[in-house]
């Protein structure tokens, strides 16, 4: 493995993993390694984890507390500024378009946006899912983020555990599979989330809303449930894999995944 797939699926809970009724989801959590129970930022909102997810330290030192991007004061080097650093190709496919501000400038290869507000979160995910895999067959990138935000949305409109969100929560994976098939031996896929959720919203330091799944799937890991990790472990984990340095300034660890 010396490359890295990352999906996110928008306010995905753990226990949403085994209630979405999806094959592809039980494969991914029995076959690779599945920290099953990590845990997010507080605030738990969508910007500020991301943030924290690809910069590797928390909202207080990034300073992102709302979904609303503000330049940091003391800038921390995120994911793609220090894997272009290092000589690698990036990509973000995603349909919420704050996602945007994750990476700063020349630091992708590839960028593409489909809005769900007017695409709808269902056939957003879908378009984003095909370009990200057209993407990756056509110039085989070091690193792709793909967003998906259908779940989140279904999440707000209907409540968390609800049918619609399970449903959301199983074409997530539907597409998932479709993005993963045939891929090449030296990607590891991750899954992921930002946050959970309870009721009709999440922000709250609740373990519904601070709760994360984490899948880490290759043919050769072997299987294993995990506890603990963090959201801002998976920088860290990719720049491993990866072979380059973490930047210096993350807070974040590795995960064990020999």
């Amino acid at each position: 493995m010396n490359k890295v797939l990352m999906i996110l699926v928008d306010g995905m809970r753990p226990d949403a993993v085994p209630k979405c009724g999806h094959p592809f989801a039980e494969k991914l959590a029995q076959n690779g390694r599945y920290f099953h129970a990590a845990r997010t930022v507080m605030p738990s909102v969508t910007l500020p984890c991301h943030m924290s997810l690809f910069h590797s330290v928390t909202p207080d030192r990034h300073g992102i507390l709302t979904n609303t991007y503000v330049p940091q004061v003391r800038p921390v080097r995120g994911l793609c500024e220090v894997l272009r650093a290092a000589g690698k190709k990036c990509a973000l496919v995603y349909n919420w378009e704050e996602i945007k501000d994750l990476a700063r400038p020349d630091s992708l290869a590839f960028s593409s946006y489909v809005s769900g507000h007017i695409y709808g979160y269902e056939e957003a995910n879908r378009q984003v899912c095909r370009l990200a895999r057209s993407y990756i067959d056509a110039d085989s990138p070091d690193f792709v983020f793909v967003y998906l935000g259908w779940s989140d949305a279904a999440g707000h409109d209907y409540g968390w555990m609800s049918d619609e969100y399970l449903h959301a929560v199983n074409q997530s994976f539907e597409r998932i599979e479709t993005l993963c098939e045939n891929l090449p031996d030296d990607y590891l896929v991750i899954v992921t989330a930002d946050h959970g959720g309870h009721g009709r919203s999440h922000g709250s330091d609740l373990d519904d809303d601070m709760l994360i799944p984490v899948m880490l799937y290759n043919p050769s890991l072997s299987a294993k449930v995990c506890e603990g990790g963090n959201i801002i472990d998976i920088a860290p984990t990719i720049c491993s894999v990866l072979g380059t340095a973490a930047d210096s300034e993350w807070e974040g660890s590795p995960l064990n995944i020999e």
